[in-house]
């Protein structure tokens, strides 16, 4: 997995093949790009604490169906991958280019939930998912009914 993940970086396809065509490319590269990405929203508002770090483990193992040891490492991998430099702009070139307009979504989506995992959206969380919004090229539209979504789960269910 290791491997893949750095030719993923390095701009080859882990698995041999060209890359070039969305939706095409192996599990492990959306599965370290998203969580890379996660990790990223959780962090921008200088707190990092186990409500977010809980949500993105939760996010993993459901979206990417791991068990609760392989969505911790990959999570560790993440946060080891986004501490080192600054890969916001190499994760999402990867995804843009590898990945189809619902799987895109799907990452914003996500990256909503982890925003929302401490309980409120600071203005440094804001940002970025405007910024992955244009980045990824999901509309303004696509990534506030994103956020939509992500808020009706969140609100307990009322009278």
């Amino acid at each position: 997995m290791i491997n893949r993940i750095k030719a993923l970086f390095a701009g080859a396809s882990a698995t041999g093949g060209s890359g070039d065509e969305a939706g095409r490319h192996s599990h492990d590269e959306l599965q370290l790009a998203a969580a890379a990405l996660l990790v990223e929203a959780a962090t921008l508002d200088g707190h990092y604490g186990e409500a977010e770090q809980v949500a993105i483990d939760g996010l993993l193992r459901q979206k990417f169906n791991l068990n609760d040891e392989e969505a911790r490492s990959l999570h560790d991998m993440a946060v080891a991958e986004q501490s080192e430099a600054n890969q916001l702009l190499g994760f999402t070139r990867v995804i843009k280019d590898r990945y189809g307009p619902e799987e895109r979504i799907e990452l914003i989506e996500m990256a909503w939930e982890v925003a929302y995992a401490d309980g409120e959206l600071h203005a440094h969380e804001a940002n970025l998912l405007r910024r992955l919004g244009g980045l990824l090229y999901v509309s303004d539209r696509e990534r506030g009914e994103a956020r939509k979504r992500v808020l009706a789960r969140l609100r307990p269910a009322g009278p």
